[in-house]
Parts: structure tokens; C-alpha cells; sequence
């Protein structure tokens, strides 16, 4: 297992402890990609996961840049149409992980 694929893992058995659901992993489509897609209650959540062993070039979650986000926005608009999901809500959320330690930020961006 790549680095990359073990705290993808790491986020998504995280995230279903905290009571959400699996819905794809790693989906993509021209505009870009969504590493988990999870469902909580009766919204998606599309997350990006970002790890960074150390901080000396900045903190995962400084990662997530403005154009990332933008970029995840594209892609659920792909993944709700493609799917025809019938989600009446959704959420952009980030999962960070800093040496270990596990930081869930909801809600990023809604736009």
C-alpha cells in the first residue's frame, strides 16, 4: 500500500467511526478527483485527505489550497450528475493528519 492510499484509509476508517459511510473512494472524472466520498445522515461529504509528516513548509490543512477547492467543487458536480444522486445536501470537508494526530475540518467551502 502506497503512502498516500494508507492515510486515505486511515481518514476513511476515522471518518466511519465517527459514524459516516463509505460511498467511493478515490473518484475521478477530467476535472479532477475526490478521495473519499462518505455519507453523513443525508448529506455527502466529499473529503480531501492531506498528510504531512512535518510542518516546516506549512500544515496539511495550508495544503488545501483555493484552487484545490474549486477543483473538488467540479468534481462533485460530476459525481452528483453522473450518479444521479438524489442528495438533498453536501459538504466539502478535510481531513488532516500532522504526525499522527487527526484533525476533521467540516465544511470548507459550500459554494
Amino acid at each position: 500500500m502506497k503512502s498516500g492510499q494508507f492515510w486515505e484509509e486511515t481518514a476513511c476508517q476515522y471518518l466511519t467511526q465517527q459514524g459516516l459511510r463509505l460511498v467511493a473512494r478515490n473518484w475521478r472524472c477530467r476535472g479532477g478527483e475526490v478521495d473519499l466520498i462518505m455519507r453523513d445522515t443525508d448529506a455527502l461529504v466529499f473529503v480531501e485527505v492531506k498528510y504531512h509528516s512535518q510542518t516546516q513548509f506549512g500544515s496539511a490543512v495550508e495544503a488545501v489550497t483555493a484552487r484545490k477547492l474549486h477543483r473538488m467543487r467540479q468534481t462533485a458536480r460530476h459525481f452528483l450528475s453522473e450518479t444521479k444522486s438524489m442528495a438533498k445536501e453536501y459538504r466539502f470537508d478535510v481531513v488532516a493528519i500532522e504526525g499522527g494526530r487527526i484533525h476533521w475540518l467540516k465544511g470548507v467551502t459550500n459554494q
